[in-house]
């Protein structure tokens, strides 16, 4: 098989969130055989880490650089920024994912003749417009040109919960 057959179906298999990259193109999610437990749906990505997060951030990848950015990857100016490197911003990969997850749901085998509609009017548009905002995740990302975040500074303290103990009586008191 080809270097391209075989991204083809990667990128077939990982166009839909519940499916493995073994599935073959256009396969749905898969059958289990009797007495097997069917898999369990997808987890959002924020919840995952490691080898689970690693897999399924590939899949996204694959997603959006085969499927969502050769169809609605507008031209990068300053006022509809993206950054090549959108993986780096937690904020894209969240929406993203969401955005995938929303595919998958709204287009794969067995949904509704106006899935596509509904994907495109309640979930692309308004993610894509909130990424490619100039205040918006990659702000400050210029082609080939990363520019990482500063996270808001939170008090370390928890105003909710317990009042933290009073400090040791001093020796020297």
């Amino acid at each position: 098989m080809s270097t391209t057959q075989s991204t083809h179906s990667e990128v077939s298999a990982a166009g839909r969130p519940d499916a493995a990259p073994s599935q073959g193109a256009g396969s749905g999610p898969a059958t289990p055989a009797p007495g097997e437990k069917p898999s369990a749906p997808p987890r959002f990505i924020l919840y995952l880490d490691g080898p689970a997060y690693a897999q399924t951030l590939r899949q996204l990848t694959l997603w959006t650089h085969h499927v969502l950015l050769p169809v609605y990857g507008r031209e990068v100016t300053s006022q509809s920024p993206w950054c090549s490197v959108w993986w780096e911003h937690p904020e894209a990969v969240a929406q993203l994912h969401g955005l995938w997850l929303a595919w998958g749901d709204l287009t794969g085998p067995g949904s509704d003749m106006t899935g596509p509609a509904i994907w495109h009017r309640d979930y692309m548009s308004s993610v894509m417009v909130t990424l490619r905002d100039p205040q918006g995740p990659f702000a400050g990302c210029k082609p080939g040109m990363h520019r990482p975040k500063e996270k808001p500074v939170v008090e370390a303290m928890d105003p909710f919960g317990p009042p933290p103990p009073p400090p040791p009586p001093s020796p020297w008191s």
